[in-house]
């Protein structure tokens, strides 16, 4: 799988954990075990790794019919939301106490319920508005893409709903609207291709 290089605020790059991945191997594993942008990292690419083993079933670089492309730019939008982005304050019970979520956290947070429902991965996830000011309210905006076969309409209506319950009890953000955008349709493996051998003896 193609990785941008870019470097995440840990030090390591997508390229760095695609390898790992693969290999196995890295430099320093204990520091991903202890790092929560690494752990989300990780996520994302065994995600889109298992998408493109239920796609393609082979490189996906070879994959033609855009698939590639839509697969690159979730790449590219990821690095960016690794990123820890606006502090997002929290209630606290002692007045002495400072207590803040990431911006990053929650956009993580999102891609992991778009990516749980079957046939959907999630593309951009923003949220517009000022989340640094408590009781602001906030837009959430997501760009998925949905396998061939599985209904937009009821993938979109799901996430939306999904997506309520867990941000009311995952943080504590003034959720106005939701706003879900189907930007592509991606193929399934097709039941002839050669290297598609489920049903064969």
């Amino acid at each position: 799988m193609n990785t941008p290089s870019d470097t995440l605020e840990c030090g390591h790059s997508l390229a760095d954990l695609s390898a790992y991945l693969d290999t196995g191997q890295i430099d320093d594993p204990a520091h991903l075990e202890m790092c929560p942008e690494c752990q989300s990292a990780l996520a994302s690419l065994r995600r889109l790794t298992e998408l493109g083993g239920d796609l393609l079933r082979s490189d996906v670089a070879d994959a033609g019919s855009g698939t590639d492309d839509w697969m690159q730019s979730i790449l590219d939008n990821l690095h960016l939301e690794l990123r820890p982005g606006r502090n997002i304050p929290l209630k606290a019970e002692h007045p002495d106490d400072t207590l803040w979520e990431t911006e990053g956290a929650v956009s993580a947070l999102i891609r992991s319920v778009a990516d749980a429902l079957p046939g959907t991965a999630a593309g951009k996830c923003r949220l517009q508005g000022d989340v640094t000011t408590v009781g602001a309210p906030i837009t959430v905006e997501v760009e998925i893409a949905v396998v061939y076969g599985h209904s937009m309409e009821e993938r979109a209506a799901t996430l939306r709903d999904e997506l309520a319950k867990t941000l009311a009890v995952q943080t504590e953000l003034n959720i106005q609207a939701i706003d879900i955008t189907v930007t592509d349709v991606l193929e399934p493996l097709s039941t002839t291709d050669p290297l598609n051998t489920e049903d064969q003896p």
